[in-house]
């Protein structure tokens, strides 16, 4: 692999930036051309980030022979399209979550990934948060027994939904794709997939589900989990065993400690992440791109399928319909 891993980014929303900034971060990592559909935006972006190109169109950030990997941070309804196009024309793709808007998409990319034998991951980064992965050895370890419950919540308080892409059913808005999909995520970490799916949901005059109650059952274990854009919530995940339990703590997703909780007390582990915590998936991608591996065994394609097939089945629950989904 050569020194540098050669960055493109697609989409320069308020993530992209955020993404930006932790690239930045990063040894062995360059961000070396972005694109949006308006080149102004598009060159202001590379000016703010020491990026030495911009483009205007997705189309000229994919056919660049110099770049080794594409951040794609685009609407949830294009991240098949572009995704597959990038696998096609030679680049590795981080695709952010959710990997697309259903389970037949999703697989279409995965194939993308084999045939193309380019890496393909989902951005879920909370996957290679430092308190996370230490969770998630110390319940592996049987520290707090058998894992019976799980319990996450995702929300926050939008002030102006209307003609906002989080309500536009045609970019799959809603909470359930745009944050239900991290509580549901941490369940799936835990607990694997779910013998039964109920949820319900209250909706926007768009269509799109504005909070979303979720609970998944297990042979022996359930998980209650919560999404909404109307009202804010702790934001911290407990995990709780048979002899004890896991509480990551707020911002659970972006955990910078975890408390563990046993008969002997209450003990907190101090985990701060280098920047906001997407550094950790970024050098996961350089692992695997230098390792000639196209997916990673912390968050592998199959991870992500089984994960988008749970959120569809949460979907046909709630019936939330996006306008691609009737053919």
């Amino acid at each position: 692999m050569k020194e540098k891993v050669k960055w493109g980014i697609i989409g320069l929303g308020s993530i992209a930036h955020q993404f930006a900034k932790e690239l930045l971060l990063v040894e062995g990592a360059e961000i070396t051309a972005v694109a949006s559909r308006n080149l102004d935006k598009a060159k202001e972006f590379a000016q703010l980030y020491h990026c030495k190109k911009a483009y205007g169109s997705y189309e000229e950030i994919i056919a660049d022979a110099e770049i080794d990997i594409l951040y794609i941070a685009t609407p949830h309804d294009s991240h098949t399209a572009i995704t597959i196009k990038a696998l096609q024309n030679n680049k590795h793709v981080l695709c952010e979550k959710p990997i697309a808007l259903r389970y037949a998409d999703a697989l279409q990319m995965i194939e993308a990934s084999k045939e193309n034998n380019k890496f393909l991951m989902e951005a879920f980064w909370t996957r290679f948060n430092p308190s996370v992965r230490e969770a998630l050895l110390k319940i592996k370890n049987g520290e707090i027994g058998t894992v019976k419950y799980v319990n996450a919540d995702f929300a926050f308080h939008v002030e102006n939904l209307n003609g906002n892409r989080m309500t536009d059913l045609k970019l799959g808005g809603g909470s359930l794709l745009d944050i239900g999909v991290y509580p549901l995520f941490l369940a799936y970490l835990i607990l694997g997939i779910p013998n039964e799916i109920l949820a319900k949901s209250n909706f926007h005059e768009s269509g799109a589900d504005l909070q979303t109650a979720m609970i998944l059952n297990y042979n022996q274990a359930q998980a209650v989990l919560h999404s909404s854009f109307v009202s804010s919530s702790n934001m911290k995940a407990t995990i709780s065993g048979t002899s004890g339990r896991i509480i990551l703590n707020p911002l659970w997703y972006q955990a910078q400690s975890y408390s563990l909780v046993t008969n002997n007390g209450k003990v907190k582990f101090k985990l701060p992440t280098k920047g906001k915590g997407y550094t950790y998936e970024i050098e996961e991608c350089h692992s695997c791109i230098k390792e000639n591996k196209i997916e990673s065994t912390l968050w592998s394609h199959q991870n992500s399928l089984d994960l988008i097939k749970i959120v569809d089945e949460v979907r046909t629950q709630i019936g939330l319909v996006f306008p691609s989904d009737i053919i």
